[in-house]
């Protein structure tokens, strides 16, 4: 007995129905992609390849030196005291925005999550107001606020703080939000069923599962805050309270040196870094979770 193979003739289809449906096959997208990410990385790159340049032109290269610009000259970061001193007061603004936005966005999330009687629109709305208000006017906002209500504090370190925190919030609530949508409430039925207390499951479920998107939004509000300009700029008091980018905001009227573009790149590597540590934390949290399931 013979068998008739049977051969399957595809419909040719037109150039039309090719370029039609871009979601169907990444056709160009990946080339988009491409020459989005190469166009916003350039600006960065040229900024840190000039950080190196030997000389003090930031428009020619004069030979490549490692650590003049950082360390070695009169005006490195090192040794400059203004460059040194907006440094140091950035990292310290952004580290105590991360420890005080960060516990209390997760609280907020958590409040938002269980939340369901009169009044949580208004709340989620209040968790929106950051995203949804231009910058500008948070931060004259602001300035009335500490100048002419809360005069004990006054403008300065402390309102630069409590400002930037107020703002950074809301990515914190947000990104933990998401994750507590993922998780469900399952985890802390389930240890109460065993006899935790729901503080008890908060605690020691809930908590340890939401670590991941802790890390994450600390990454990212502290990445946020030491480039932040707008609210630490009017917030700003003296030469004391200035920041990373009040500095190279103020340089750029005048000839700048490549030690601005040492200044940014630490910022840029620490923020990087911080983002990529998140990030692996993150998908690593995921990848177990999964495993476990």
């Amino acid at each position: 007995m013979s068998t008739a193979t049977a051969t399957v003739v595809r419909p040719r289809r037109s150039a039309w129905s090719w370029l039609s449906n871009p979601w169907g096959k990444a056709r160009f997208l990946w080339v988009i992609a491409i020459v989005y990410v190469l166009w916003s990385l350039l600006p960065a790159v040229i900024a840190v390849i000039f950080s190196f340049n030997a000389g003090k032109a930031q428009t020619a290269w004069q030979g490549f030196s490692l650590t003049r610009w950082y360390v070695s000259d009169v005006n490195s970061v090192w040794q400059d005291e203004t460059l040194r001193s907006a440094l140091v007061q950035s990292l310290k603004l952004s580290t105590l925005s991360v420890l005080i936005a960060v516990p209390f966005g997760v609280a907020f999330a958590l409040a938002l999550d269980r939340w369901r009687g009169r009044g949580s629109g208004v709340a989620n709305f209040t968790m929106l107001f950051s995203f949804i208000t231009p910058e500008i006017a948070i931060a004259t906002g602001l300035f009335l606020l500490f100048t002419h209500v809360l005069t004990g504090i006054g403008l300065g370190f402390g309102a630069q703080v409590f400002g930037l925190s107020m703002y950074e919030m809301a990515y914190a609530t947000i990104i933990v939000r998401a994750r507590l949508l993922s998780i469900g409430r399952e985890y802390e039925e389930a240890a109460m069923d065993l006899g935790a207390t729901p503080t008890g499951a908060v605690r020691r479920v809930l908590l340890p599962m939401l670590m991941p998107a802790i890390v994450a939004s600390a990454a990212i509000v502290f990445a946020s805050s030491i480039d932040n300009f707008v609210i630490s700029q009017r917030l700003s008091v003296s030469a004391a309270t200035q920041t990373i980018p009040i500095i190279i905001y103020a340089s750029a009227r005048r000839s700048p040196l490549p030690s601005l573009n040492a200044l940014a790149s630490i910022t840029l590597f620490g923020s990087t870094l911080l983002i990529a540590v998140a990030a692996v934390v993150y998908r690593r949290a995921v990848q177990r979770e999964r495993g476990t399931r």
